[in-house]
């Protein structure tokens, strides 16, 4: 690791007008406006503080903002925070600086102080145009108003836009979600992310105020990606989890020359080899360690003005960890195991090492009868069939799912 390697930068903004029923992000809802001045000092404290650790080690490639709502924030506020990263890191020229933003709550004047600021991608979340759908999760958002921004956002010239959509919340029909999908065509965003719904009610205890009878079934789910996939086909690139993106766009490109990566902000072609994060539960990803900041606002804030940094738990990943964690993504970001650089990597011979996970693959039942997978001598690869299904491959790999089997951890994988 040299001095000169760049940073990702990911800082998360919590709050939010209103609560969305169907969310599973770390938000607070709240209209008292002012609680983000009291954020903001707090952020810059933190900022500050992991530069001073990073020594001279400030080069970021790659500068994303989550929520939460980040624009919560008034212009005057994203100024603020936008001058506190540029002070405290060197955002590299040509990087990717991204923003999620909530059509609903966005206005013209804070788009084009971003784009000023040198944002050059952003992601606007949609979900489904459906009315019937947004009355059930509680986020009206009209059709013509997510255009209008949309619309707006184009003439700025931002590098490129997403559109995040949802598969699997409460009312959907094949017919209404097949009206969203044709609308979000016409509209020609750069990307699309199309995220399965994940009902955890025991980890997101406002979800309960779904109604679990009105969820679309499995059988339903699957016609609905289904339907996402036959909408996107002509004119995108499935891009590993969830992704499209236009055939030009700089994650296709990485996909056709298996270089695309993924970290937790997403897809993206920027090399960096650690991620930092800050803010209200921020995860970072740096040498071999996973840390995420305090979740309770009070707790980050006291950590904070202890001088301290506000990490709640952390994780060093071991030998096998690192192993296996570069084997998963490769699989979701490329689709490919190359076997012999697998073994070159990590010094490995992969067939002893992967024996199970090679038998588990090929037995009855799994990934190679189904047809989502095929193995030869040098590689192991995602069938297009089998990357609906990339998830449940992934699994066979990670050594940690048998141990949580029976338990609530985690959602469906469709």
């Amino acid at each position: 690791m040299h001095v000169d390697d760049p940073l990702s930068l990911y800082v998360h903004l919590p709050f939010c007008a209103e609560r969305c029923t169907y969310c599973g992000c770390t938000m607070i809802a709240t209209r008292s406006y002012g609680v983000a001045t009291t954020y903001l000092d707090h952020l810059e404290a933190e900022l500050a503080m992991l530069a001073e650790h990073l020594g001279p080690r400030r080069r970021v490639v790659q500068h994303h903002w989550g929520g939460g709502t980040p624009t919560y924030l008034n212009p005057v506020e994203i100024q603020r925070l936008h001058d506190c990263v540029a002070r405290n890191f060197d955002l590299m020229e040509g990087g990717e600086q991204a923003i999620e933003i909530d059509p609903r709550v966005t206005t013209r004047e804070q788009l084009e102080l971003l784009r000023s600021l040198g944002f050059n991608r952003l992601s606007m979340g949609v979900q489904d145009f459906s009315p019937a759908v947004q009355e059930a999760i509680g986020r009206r958002q009209s059709e013509s108003a997510t255009r209008e921004l949309y619309a707006f956002a184009r003439t700025l010239g931002f590098d490129s836009i997403n559109l995040d959509l949802i598969y699997g919340l409460p009312l959907q029909t094949l017919e209404s979600f097949e009206r969203t999908l044709r609308s979000v065509v016409e509209m020609s965003p750069d990307r699309i992310a199309v995220y399965s719904y994940a009902h955890v009610p025991w980890l997101r205890p406002h979800q309960r105020l779904i109604e679990v009878s009105s969820l679309p079934d499995p059988g339903l789910k699957f016609e609905l990606i289904g339907a996402a996939i036959d909408a996107f086909s002509a004119d995108y690139v499935s891009i590993g989890m969830d992704h499209f993106a236009r055939p030009d766009d700089e994650l296709a490109v990485a996909l056709d020359e298996r270089r695309l990566h993924r970290n937790f902000m997403g897809y993206t072609t920027r090399p960096a080899s650690d991620m930092v994060g800050v803010g209200l539960s921020a995860i970072g990803d740096t040498r071999g360690a996973y840390a995420q900041n305090a979740k309770k606002l009070t707790t980050y804030y006291a950590a904070l003005d202890r001088g301290q940094f506000p990490i709640e738990r952390g994780y060093v990943l071991s030998a096998d960890d690192l192993v296996r964690r570069y084997v998963i993504t490769e699989l979701m970001c490329n689709f490919r195991i190359d076997r012999a650089v697998v073994a070159r990597k990590f010094d490995i011979d992969f067939d002893r090492y992967f024996a199970e996970e090679l038998f588990a693959l090929a037995a009855p039942g799994g990934p190679v009868r189904d047809g989502f997978v095929t193995i030869t001598p040098g590689a192991i690869d995602v069938t297009g069939e089998g990357r609906l299904f990339v998830r449940t491959v992934c699994m066979t790999f990670d050594r940690y799912v048998a141990a949580h089997q029976g338990s609530r951890t985690f959602s469906r994988t469709i």
